[in-house]
């Protein structure tokens, strides 16, 4: 397995570590429930080396990314992100990505670890005939998470939502994004590899605590985030996951272009709250109330920390007309109300 370059400090600090996506990361230090309750109330402290970060540079890079990604590219101005989706010629999503313009013609692509291989490769295939070189980083990645953020790395009124710069950070030049996937407000920080054990321990003395993997899923789940594996897939479209809006329809071409303007869900992702102590998880049935017949999907299920009950997300049939569902939860029928997302906002 691979290891980030904040490995001995996770062991150091008496981590879970687990296998995930090929990489030996921290599932959790102590207490999962306290670590997102240190993120909700006050700020944890991330290790997002796993994730992949591909340069595209180039005096068409950005006519590139348009025409690879279904989002406009184009018109992002340096220092600022987007979230968009690289998609197949079916209209499946292959991954979702945060993209940063960091100058004209160099663009930071950030991937999920475990498809960092299919972005780089399908990226490859897309490229034929554009003039941009595609490279593999090698930065390190430090996310800091929660209302205290802001107190622990500092005020930054030139950084918005969605934003990066590079900064001096524990006396070290970093690039300073502002983003997350928490539903809290905050920061990550790419660095030098052998920068980041000295900004870790800053960011910590400072007041972030470690906060594993394990909380990071349940914080993007009450956040209504949707997760590659789960709510995303190459058999779901950004249609199906309520997530149309980041597919600019209007651009002439691009990859999945034919097949998302003819899409037509017929299931919606829709989320779900149940009054049992029993969880809906991924791949329990969904059920219709009055017949008992299956009518969707659990993608992502748990006990919710902050909410005090347990909360899903699922994909149901279109145009069901319903307030209630059943969730075939291990045997069990637990009653399930159709709620808005996100289950939490700060």
């Amino acid at each position: 397995m691979r290891r980030t370059a904040l490995h001995d400090v996770h062991r150091r600090l008496g981590a879970n570590l687990t296998s995930f996506a090929g990489w030996e990361m921290p599932l959790r230090y102590g207490s999962d429930v306290a670590e997102h309750h240190s993120v909700r109330k006050a700020a944890g402290l991330f290790d997002l080396g796993h994730m992949g970060q591909i340069d595209v540079t180039g005096p068409e890079a950005a006519a590139f990314l348009d025409y690879a990604l279904v989002g406009r590219l184009s018109a992002v101005p340096v220092g600022r992100a987007k979230y968009t989706m690289l998609c197949h010629t079916t209209g499946g999503v292959l991954d979702d990505l945060v993209v940063y313009r960091l100058a004209e013609q160099h663009f930071l692509v950030v991937a999920n670890a475990a498809n960092t291989p299919v972005v780089l490769a399908m990226l490859g295939e897309y490229s034929g005939g554009y003039p941009v070189t595609i490279t593999a980083a090698d930065r390190a990645l430090i996310a800091v998470q929660g209302p205290q953020a802001v107190s622990i790395v500092g005020e930054h009124p030139d950084l918005r939502y969605y934003a990066i710069k590079p900064e001096r950070l524990a006396g070290r030049d970093v690039l300073l994004a502002r983003t997350g996937y928490t539903g809290e407000d905050g920061f990550e920080i790419y660095c030098e590899n052998a920068d980041a054990e000295a900004i870790w321990d800053w960011a910590a003395a400072a007041g972030a605590a470690p906060a594993g993997l394990a909380c990071r899923d349940t914080l993007r789940l009450e956040a209504g985030m949707p997760l590659y594996g789960h709510e995303l897939t190459v058999r779901t479209t950004p249609m199906h996951a309520g997530l149309g809006r980041v597919v600019a329809l209007d651009k002439r071409d691009f990859v999945g272009a034919e097949a998302l303007r003819a899409v037509e869900p017929e299931s919606v992702l829709v989320g779900l709250v149940t009054k049992g102590r029993r969880s809906p998880r991924a791949g329990h049935a969904v059920l219709d109330p009055a017949t008992g017949a299956k009518v969707g999907e659990v993608t992502s299920g748990a006990p919710s920390p902050t909410l005090g009950h347990p909360i899903a997300m699922a994909y149901v049939a279109k145009n069901l007309n319903l307030t209630k569902l059943l969730v075939d939860v291990r045997g069990t029928r637990e009653e399930a109300d159709i709620v808005p997302l996100p289950f939490y906002k700060r």
